[in-house]
């Protein structure tokens, strides 16, 4: 395995598409194959991508909550149709948006409650709008925790019933909400105990400290009108206060630590340790769609054609609307960032990718990286 053709895809992103620096690990049978940098951590400064570097992952924090909520459903804490109104009372009662024939909008009483599945799977009807002046207010509020800005969130009218459509939404920062409910820990601590210390991870967390702040690489967007990568803060948007624990968007870690938890994930939810963290299948479950035919019409992003959408997760469908090389099956999700994850437990094949620019490119990375990976392994799997 030479892995000329990914190789040479990530040598020639920072030219091709701006990006000042990325890091990529594939994993085969449980081994690592292909680990490969390219590009600058540190432009200014002409400074390498260190392996090691730390780097906000945004929304591939998600497939981690996600595995967290699936545990308490594998415990019979949960099942997928519960309302979640019985652990988070601010979301019993939804208004809904409703236009009329004249395109008059109003509200009505939601007829279905928020399930956990609609959590899961993007349907509940949220959006991410982290200004709306309820969550503002909340996240601004002293003292403010994942409890109190997420039950901010359930003060604006749903967009549709839940259930009936798709949308990238804060869906899955209350599910962490959910998790500390029904298990009585705060989120980042049962993620901790029972996500990343099984994994054998000791380079993953949820919030900035001083130390990290050295550990992190700089971090950039890429600016439309320059056609540049320009530096921009080291911080987390998504990140509103130290007692709010983000599970959409919260982890920050390095390529390695987290490709431990993309490996338990692989292996159906058996860690390198030895521990399980998720039955073969909940992970099973995880990768099925969960989207009825007219939600999956609004999962129309260029980079996840011929994918639905599952337990937080894309899942490949149809590889040949997709144009990929990749088999039905297939999963992960990626970050804002850039940070993509590929799961192919059937070939017990993964990769990981990490570069920190925000605007990030990802139609024509995250499929490129993907078959090129295939192309790459065609005469072995």
């Amino acid at each position: 395995m030479e892995f000329k053709k990914l190789t040479a895809l990530l040598d020639r992103l920072p030219n091709d598409v701006g990006i000042p620096g990325c890091e990529c690990i594939v994993h085969y049978k449980g081994k690592e194959v292909f680990h490969h940098a390219a590009g600058w951590r540190d432009v200014e400064a002409g400074e390498p991508v260190h392996p090691g570097d730390h780097y906000f992952l945004y929304s591939a924090s998600k497939p981690a909550t996600c595995a967290a909520a699936l545990q308490l459903v594998e415990k019979g804490d949960l099942l997928l149709d519960d309302p979640i109104g019985e652990w988070l009372p601010a979301f019993k009662e939804m208004d809904v948006l409703v236009q009329d024939a004249l395109g008059n909008t109003h509200t009505e009483k939601a007829k279905n409650p928020i399930t956990v599945r609609h959590l899961f799977s993007m349907s509940a009807g949220l959006d991410y709008d982290l200004d709306a002046p309820a969550i503002l207010a909340a996240r601004q509020a002293p003292g403010a925790t994942t409890q109190s800005v997420v039950a901010a969130m359930a003060e604006k009218p749903l967009h549709f019933e839940p259930g009936t459509h798709w949308n990238y939404s804060l869906c899955h920062d209350v599910l962490a909400a959910l998790v500390e409910a029904v298990s009585g820990e705060r989120f980042a601590d049962y993620v901790q105990k029972h996500i990343f210390a099984p994994c054998g991870m000791t380079e993953s967390y949820y919030h900035m400290t001083p130390e990290l702040e050295g550990k992190i690489a700089p971090q950039y967007r890429f600016n439309e009108e320059t056609q540049k990568a320009e530096r921009v803060p080291t911080t987390n948007g998504y990140v509103f206060t130290p007692d709010y624990d983000s599970g959409g968007a919260g982890v920050v870690s390095t390529l390695r630590d987290y490709a431990k938890f993309v490996e338990a994930m692989c292996h159906k939810g058996l860690a390198a340790t030895g521990e399980r963290i998720l039955s073969p299948q909940g992970v099973n479950l995880m990768r099925t769609n969960m989207l009825c035919e007219e939600a999956l019409k609004d999962v129309n992003w260029s980079q996840l054609a011929g994918y639905g959408y599952g337990l937080g997760v894309r899942t490949m469908m149809n590889p040949g609307v997709g144009g990929s090389l990749g088999p039905v099956g297939e999963f992960g999700w990626g970050g804002a960032a850039g940070a993509y994850i590929m799961i192919d437990p059937d070939n017990e094949l993964s990769l990981f990718y990490v570069q920190h620019m925000l605007n990030n490119k990802e139609p024509y990375i995250h499929p490129r990286l993907r078959n090129t990976l295939y192309a790459d392994m065609a005469d072995t799997l």
